[in-house]
């Protein structure tokens, strides 16, 4: 009798989400257990459970997923389930809080059907956010030269380090305000009903090529285009909005969990969800 494939939710939030909840049966999940407002002194016997009630050979069809709409304390739950394995007494984990990984996956997999990244000047505004962080990594990871644009300039600085930290290079650079110069590419990853870039600003920019906005909320985050763009061409300029990111987003999501059930042994983080997202 096969195993029935298990994902254990690990949610951050005061109700796990519903979003996580309905993709991963659309993925192919038998049985989803969801834990809300899940704290890093509740992981260690939640991982527990997971490990010692399957032998090695049966923990691939077991697998972990970790949310909630607060990155950071996600952040810090998955590095607590990740110490909590100890040799083969393990199964694979996906980390998606806020949507952040599978969102930036999917911004970059669009602007590379259009550009080649290696040679590409990017920018990121709203980058010090989870999704902004991310969608640099993930450009930078690529070979492109990507600005993290910030209205603080420490903050900037100090994700843009981190990065260069992660990839091993300094494709990576700090700046405020509005650094469209040499731009061929803007992702626009900030706050909701916040306009990062206006119509005018966007028209004038010279060799803008590819031009995304992961914002869903009006106003949008970059004027002039709309929501349901999907490489819609405006003012010489290929644009996508949120939704026109999201049907992807959404495949990406998918092949994720399912692919949680190949082996024990995976974290489907940033660059590994991008890997899989390549392959759609």
């Amino acid at each position: 009798m096969s195993k029935r494939k298990i994902l254990i939710q690990l949610d951050t939030d005061a109700q796990a989400s519903t979003f996580d909840r309905v993709v991963a049966i659309d993925s192919g999940v038998d049985e989803l257990f969801s834990y809300s407002q899940v704290t890093v002194d509740q992981v260690e016997s939640l991982v527990h459970g997971v490990m010692f009630t399957r032998g090695p050979d049966d923990l691939k069809h077991t697998a972990i997923f970790i949310g909630g709409s607060d990155v950071a304390a996600s952040e810090a739950i998955l590095e607590k389930v990740k110490q909590t394995f100890f040799g083969p007494l393990c199964v694979s984990v996906m980390f998606d809080a806020n949507g952040a990984n599978t969102t930036a996956a999917a911004a970059v997999l669009a602007a590379a059907s259009h550009l080649n990244l290696s040679q590409t000047n990017a920018l990121v505004l709203g980058a010090t956010g989870p999704v902004g962080q991310r969608a640099a990594r993930l450009l930078a990871g690529q070979g492109a030269t990507v600005k993290v644009a910030s209205r603080s300039l420490d903050r900037a600085t100090h994700v843009a380090q981190l990065i260069n930290q992660t990839v091993k290079g300094d494709h990576v650079l700090p700046a405020t305000g509005l650094p469209l110069e040499g731009a061929q590419l803007v992702i626009a990853a900030g706050a909701a009903g916040v306009t990062l870039l206006t119509s005018d600003q966007r028209t004038k920019a010279k060799g803008l090529h590819v031009v995304i906005d992961l914002n869903a909320v009006a106003p949008l985050g970059i004027e002039g285009i709309e929501v349901a763009d999907k490489a819609v061409q405006r003012d010489g300029q290929i644009t996508y909005g949120a939704i026109g990111i999201g049907g992807n987003k959404m495949k990406i999501h998918k092949v994720a969990v399912a692919a949680l059930f190949e082996s024990n042994d995976q974290i489907l983080d940033a660059e590994s969800i991008f890997n899989l997202a390549e392959s759609l």
